[in-house]
This record gives C-alpha cells, sequence and structure tokens, in this order.
C-alpha cells in the first residue's frame, strides 16, 4: 500500500517541475525559431505537455488533488528566472540557451526518475500501470538523448570564442 499523504507532496512537486519545464520548453523554442534548434524544442515542448497530463491523470487515479500553490510558484518561478540576464541586458543570448537545455536536461532526468520510482512500486498499488509507466519512462530516456548533442552544441557556442567575420 503506498502512503497517500507523501505520494501527493511526491507527484505535486513533479507537477510543480513538469509546469515549469513546459514553460521554459515554450519560451526556449519561440526564442530559437529558424534556427537548427527550433524543431527539437517545438517536439519537446509537446512530448512535455503529453507527459505533464500523464501526470495529472496519475494524481487523479489516487485522488490526489493539485497543489495550486505550488504548480503557481513553479510557473511564477519560471517566469523571474527569465530576468537573469545571461551577459545580454536585452537580448537572448548563446548562454541562455545553453542553460535552458540544461534545466530541460534536468528536468528530464527528473522525470524519468519519478516514472522509474514509480515503476519500481507498481506492486504496491494495483493503479500503478507497469506499462504505461514503462513506456513514460523510455520517452523519457529518449528526450534526454535526442536533446544531449544539442545542448553540447549550444555549451560550445556559448563558451568557445569565435573569431568574428
Amino acid at each position: 500500500m503506498i502512503e497517500r499523504r507523501y505520494l501527493a507532496v511526491y507527484l505535486n512537486d513533479h507537477l510543480a517541475a513538469a509546469t515549469a519545464a513546459h514553460e521554459l520548453v515554450k519560451r526556449a523554442a519561440s526564442s530559437n525559431e529558424g534556427t537548427e534548434y527550433a524543431d527539437v524544442l517545438h517536439e519537446l515542448e509537446h512530448e512535455i505537455a503529453e507527459d505533464r497530463a500523464a501526470l495529472v491523470r496519475l494524481m487523479e487515479r489516487f485522488d490526489v488533488a493539485r497543489d495550486r500553490l505550488k504548480v503557481t510558484s513553479a510557473f511564477i518561478g519560471e517566469k523571474l528566472g527569465r530576468l537573469k540576464p545571461n551577459a545580454h541586458l536585452l537580448s537572448y543570448s548563446p548562454l541562455s540557451r545553453a542553460e535552458e537545455l540544461e534545466i530541460l536536461c534536468l528536468g528530464i532526468d527528473g522525470k524519468h526518475a519519478l516514472w522509474r520510482a514509480l515503476l519500481d512500486l507498481e506492486q504496491a498499488d494495483e493503479r500503478l500501470d507497469p506499462e504505461e509507466l514503462q513506456a513514460l519512462a523510455d520517452r523519457a530516456a529518449a528526450q534526454r538523448a535526442e536533446i544531449e548533442p544539442y545542448r553540447l552544441r549550444a555549451v560550445e557556442e556559448a563558451l568557445v570564442a569565435r573569431a568574428r567575420a
């Protein structure tokens, strides 16, 4: 039997993180229109929204109410994070892209950890669907693998000095 009180906190923490990640990837996709990063970010935006919806459905299955304060705080926190200058005061910088991709990687790693942990507990409660959880864990792993080369390229673009033409 799963301890409902702790499960509620755990799932709401992940919902808050998923909310912030979705806002971040939407901004990153918009800021990278017309670049080599746009397609992967738009696809990730769609998948993060689907993963967040899967988490909400899981919460409903367990009758876990959404902690609106926690989710709203994460939403606002992501917006406030935009105020941090990344060597450019008013414009998007290569460092902005690199840091956004790194934060998205951390979020994907956290989401993967959630699905793997719940998969490990599937014997404790029949409401945990092992096939669904495995598919979600696999998708998180695929997202992480897909975004990694883009993250590395963005860090290189931000940190390696290039001769100006």
